[in-house]
Order: structure tokens, then C-alpha cells, then sequence
């Protein structure tokens, strides 16, 4: 029996904070320096990858934006061996450990000039954050019984934490990196990794510090407690950095979208084999979980234009000049989302709150539909912004893109953290841990394709204003028709979860 299992057959009884299992807060603060390293380098990857290796010559931003799209990629890719790690071989505590460790080392690497070591250095980031992401986001889920409804609202305070590292972040990087005008800008953007890399040693040191809060949740099995078994994982690490950067650096991104569908067709399938073996509610529960997983990958196909796409908008077509000269730094951009999503998060969890109450919550695949939406009406502003308001310098107005990132979120926060909770009620229980790598898996998916979409948009000679109006009324037109076909599917999806809410 995986710990898994044991962990959602026995729940302990733990300490209440506002509501909630104290253990929450923990994880909550061990995500939010994760995230703090995650996003407060991401914003520059791009710009950095044009810079240092392009001289700056615009013509860098189509493969700046495949690099960037498949980094995502593998590290939501690499969620699902991160998940079966923890179910099958060390358990959650000790993934997220090691992870973290492994995570830390490739945010230093990536501060070295050199092309291939900074390749190898993201491929090092990839691997830790397989293991570190999904497991401490399944732990969430073993702190509530599977009929708690506060398990929802968990989540999304769970994904406050999410955010408030991904808001405090840029901030700080990006203020780093305009502060130090005297230097070359590829030297500024090393002082962005540097600080990523030492948010990540706070992570590691805070989970290693709190994790007794937790009971034994997450604690390796029995037969899964011996050390040589996380010897063996830091060896698999090893090995698999020079894989992940052949994946990356190597196969291109059209290339690696076919190895990622395949091997989400291979996911799909086991969870489909352990469903059957469970029988018809579990079967019917895989499916639907499924089919939103497909929905996943358009949402954060076009949402994640943020870092690549977005980035070259705000750098060359967005007039950031305010204040009496005073130029608003691309990488605050960056800080939009979260900002928003921290401010409108508690009123999201405290609506479905309401709503529950009176028996109108919306069911999961309609709640994904209005993230779908949600996302389309931000390609709606810069449709407008793009056609009606663009100036004699080829510039359009600061606001639009901040209204884009505003309106993104909202449709994020009617998808991502319902997602996360959906798995830890759809999945099998022997294989949440692996659900979840498929959760993130879609995701990656979607990823990649927004690296290949950003390629196309920037073209061969840099993003103008006709190429992104063009691509951003394709993306609108794709978001709405996907959240239609979802709100038109919903009674199915609804019966096949057998009464999951």
C-alpha cells in the first residue's frame, strides 16, 4: 500500500488556522519561496536568451520563445515522474526535499554566460521542480477528508501563496534588473537568477524546518523508507538532466509537442487501466478528469504568452513611458497577475462559498468554461488596443496590457485551483500523486504550444503591431469556441463524476 493511500484513509487531527489545517500555511509559505524562484526568473528568460545570445537582435525572438515555451514544457512534463516518485519510490517529503536541492542548483547554473550551460542549468531547474511541484500541491489535498468542503477553498488560499511569490518576485528582479543601469543588461538579468536561486534555499530550508507540522503526511511507506531508495532518486536525477537537455536544446519544439502528446497518451492510459481495475465510478471519474485535462492545454496555450509573446509586446509595442519620464520596467508586467489574483482570490474562494450555500455553485467543467472565457475577453482588449489604439510611434497604451493580465486571471482562478482539487477527487487513490503529474502534464502541454504560437506570432524578423493583432484574434477565437463547446458538455462531464462537486 503506497502512502497515498494511507494518508487519505487516515486523516490526523490537526490544528485549525482560520479554518483550515495549520499544516496548510506551511505549505502554503514552502510554495510561496518556490514561487518566488520560479517566476522572479521566468519574466527575464526571453529577454535574457535576445540579449546575451543574440546581441539583442530582435531576429532572437522566435527561438527565444520556442526555448522558453519548452522549458515550461519539460517542467510541467516532468511533474508526472515526479508524481509516480513520490506515490511508488521515496514519498511526498522526500521528493520535495530533493527537488528542491536539485531545483536550487540549476538557478545558480544559469547565471554562467554560456549558452550550453545555461540550457544545462534550466534542464537542472526542470528536473528539481518535477519532483518539488506536484507533491507538495497532492499534500494540500491529504490534509482534507474527501468529503471536506472546505477542500476547494483550501486550494485557492493555497494558490494565494502561489501568487504571492509570483507578485513579490518580479518586483524585486525586476527592479534588480533596471536599477543597475551602468552594467550591460545581460549582467543585470544574472542578478535576477541569483536572487531566484537563493528564494529557492529559503523553500528548502522552511519545508525542512515545518514538515513535522504535518503528522507523517507525505512520510515514506514502510517498504519506501530506506535512504538508498533517495540515493537512487538523486542518481535518477543525474541522469536525467542530459536527457531533459537533448529534449529542450536538441529535438525543437514541434518534436517535443509529439513526445509530450505520446506521453500523455500513455498517462491517460494507465489512469484508464487502474479506473477499470477500480470499476465504473472510478472509470467514469478518469474520463471526465480527462477530458478537462484537454481543456487545460488551451487555456495555458494562450495564457502563457505572459512570458514569451507578452514580454516582446510590452519590451517594443507598449508605451511604458509615465510619470514625467519615469519608464515602468517590463519585468513588473509580471507582478500584474498575481497582484490581482492575491486581491481577488478570497473573494473567488468566499463566492463559491456563497454560492455552495444556496446550491448554485458551479460544477468544475463549468467553472473551467468561465476560465476559458475569461481568458478569451483579455484577447478581446488587445484586439481593440491593437486595431484602435495605436499611436504615430507604433506604440499602444500602458492600460490594455495590464486590463489583458487582469482579466487572464480571473479566468485562471476559475480553473487552476479547481483543477488542482479535481484531481485529488477524480483520480485513483492508489495514483494521485501520478494524476497530478498529469495535471501538470496538460499543462506543459499547453506550454510548448504557447512557445510554438509566440514563434509564429514574432515571425522572422521580430513581433509588430500587424503580426500580434493577427495572432491575439486567432488565440480569441479559439479561447471562446473551446469555453462553448465546455459549457454545451458539462451535463456529461457531470455525470461522469458520480457526484463529485
Amino acid at each position: 500500500m503506497s502512502d497515498t493511500t494511507a494518508t487519505l484513509k487516515a486523516i490526523p487531527e490537526y490544528p485549525q488556522t482560520m479554518g483550515h489545517p495549520r499544516p496548510l500555511w506551511m505549505l502554503f509559505m514552502t510554495e510561496f519561496w518556490e514561487r518566488f524562484a520560479f517566476y522572479g526568473m521566468r519574466w527575464a528568460l526571453t529577454l535574457y536568451i535576445v540579449a546575451e545570445f543574440f546581441k539583442g537582435d530582435p531576429s532572437g525572438q522566435a527561438f527565444a520563445s520556442r526555448t522558453y515555451g519548452a522549458y515550461l514544457a519539460l517542467v510541467y512534463a516532468a511533474a508526472v515522474f515526479g508524481g509516480y516518485v513520490a506515490d511508488r519510490i521515496i514519498g511526498y517529503q522526500r521528493s520535495i526535499l530533493v527537488g528542491a536541492v536539485v531545483m536550487a542548483a540549476g538557478l545558480f547554473m544559469i547565471m554562467l554566460p554560456n549558452e550550453q550551460v545555461f540550457l544545462f542549468g534550466l534542464s537542472t531547474v526542470i528536473v528539481g521542480n518535477g519532483l518539488f511541484k506536484p507533491n507538495i500541491s497532492s499534500m494540500v489535498g491529504q490534509l482534507y477528508g474527501m468529503a471536506d468542503a472546505r477542500r476547494d477553498r483550501g486550494f485557492t488560499l493555497f494558490y494565494m501563496g502561489i501568487n504571492a511569490g509570483a507578485l513579490f518576485s518580479p518586483l524585486l528582479t525586476g527592479w534588480l534588473a533596471s536599477h543597475f543601469t551602468d552594467t550591460p543588461m545581460e549582467q543585470n538579468y544574472k542578478l535576477v537568477f541569483l536572487a531566484s536561486g537563493l528564494g529557492m534555499l529559503v523553500s528548502l530550508f522552511w519545508f525542512w524546518i515545518g514538515r513535522r507540522q504535518l503528522k507523517g503526511v507525505g512520510r515514506p511507506a514502510p517498504d519506501q523508507a530506506s535512504r538508498l531508495r533517495v540515493a537512487y532518486v538523486v542518481i535518477g536525477c543525474v541522469l536525467a538532466i542530459p536527457l531533459v537537455y537533448v529534449m529542450m536544446a536538441k529535438a525543437g519544439a514541434v518534436v517535443l509537442q509529439w513526445m509530450l502528446s505520446a506521453l500523455f497518451v500513455g498517462l491517460s492510459l494507465l489512469l484508464l487501466v487502474e479506473g477499470f481495475r477500480e470499476g465504473k465510478v472510478q472509470r467514469d471519474r478518469v474520463i471526465a478528469m480527462l477530458i478537462i485535462f484537454v481543456f487545460n492545454v488551451l487555456f495555458w496555450m494562450f495564457y502563457e504568452q505572459a512570458g514569451s509573446s507578452f514580454n516582446f509586446l510590452a519590451q517594443n509595442i507598449v508605451d511604458r513611458e509615465l510619470f514625467g519620464g519615469w519608464v515602468f520596467p517590463v519585468g513588473w508586467f509580471q507582478s500584474v497577475a498575481p497582484l490581482a489574483l492575491v486581491l481577488l482570490a478570497p473573494l473567488v474562494s468566499i463566492a463559491w462559498g456563497w454560492l455552495d450555500q444556496r446550491k448554485l455553485e458551479p460544477s468544475i467543467p463549468r467553472k473551467f468554461g468561465l476560465g476559458l472565457l475569461g481568458n478569451a475577453l483579455a484577447f478581446v482588449v488587445l484586439m481593440y488596443a491593437l486595431s484602435s489604439l495605436v499611436d504615430s510611434r507604433h506604440l499602444i497604451p500602458f492600460w490594455p496590457l495590464v486590463l489583458v493580465y487582469v482579466l487572464q486571471t480571473l479566468g485562471e482562478l476559475c480553473l487552476s485551483p479547481i483543477g488542482l482539487s479535481m484531481v485529488t477527487k477524480l483520480a485513483p487513490v492508489r495514483l494521485v500523486g501520478f494524476a497530478m503529474g498529469g495535471w501538470f502534464l496538460s499543462t506543459g502541454i499547453g506550454n510548448n504550444l504557447s512557445g510554438i504560437f509566440a514563434g509564429h506570432v514574432s515571425g522572422k524578423t521580430g513581433m509588430t503591431v500587424a503580426s500580434a493583432l493577427s495572432g491575439f484574434t486567432f488565440s480569441f477565437w479559439l479561447l471562446a469556441g473551446a469555453g462553448a463547446v465546455l459549457f454545451l458538455i458539462a451535463p456529461l462531464i457531470n455525470r461522469l463524476m458520480h457526484g463529485v462537486k
